[in-house]
């Protein structure tokens, strides 16, 4: 399918709804595990999608519609969130990625984006140059790929509790 505005904010609109309802009254043991590392927790992916929400989509939107690869995209800091929000409870960082996600996409659309203004370009710190279609379509898959992150981190935790059947649970293993 190629990228078109309404059908990415399809799923831009139900993320914010989506992670709660996934997140909301869980206990720690669920919220708080990763995958090893420096990977993130449940918790973090919220953080980290609020960080884009502060600075990375709608900013990079804006920079290529007014300056085009004239001017290139600031680096995204996509750890900012572990200092910025640690001391904020998850509920209020769903509250808040819900309050950002509606008042960016409302902005994004009072933009008026035309079918011809998605191939603008900007220019990205390590990609080099890509379109404004390329930007938004980008947009729509890393909430698809969080999402899918969480419960995977999640599925984890229940590794060997299922027994014989994670043969058939390829999420475990990946």
């Amino acid at each position: 399918m190629d990228f078109d505005v309404t059908h990415g904010f399809e799923i831009l609109e139900r993320t914010p709804a989506t992670v709660s309802a996934l997140l909301t009254g869980l206990s720690d043991e669920w919220i708080l595990v990763n995958e090893g590392g420096d990977t993130f927790t449940p918790r973090d992916v919220i953080g980290h999608l609020i960080g884009g929400e502060e600075t990375d989509w709608v900013e990079r939107t804006k920079m290529i519609l007014e300056h085009g690869v004239d001017k290139p995209f600031p680096p995204f800091d996509r750890f900012s969130f572990r200092e910025d929000y640690k001391d904020v409870s998850l509920a209020e960082m769903l509250a808040t990625f819900r309050d950002l996600r509606a008042r960016n996409l409302d902005h994004v659309r009072s933009l008026g984006i035309q079918p011809e203004q998605l191939e603008l370009e900007g220019a990205h710190p390590d990609l080099g140059t890509v379109t404004l279609r390329q930007l938004l379509a980008t947009w729509t898959v890393h909430d698809l790929a969080h999402i899918r992150q969480i419960a995977r981190v999640m599925a984890k935790q229940y590794r060997d509790a299922v027994g014989p059947w994670r043969k058939y649970l390829r999420v475990l293993d990946e």
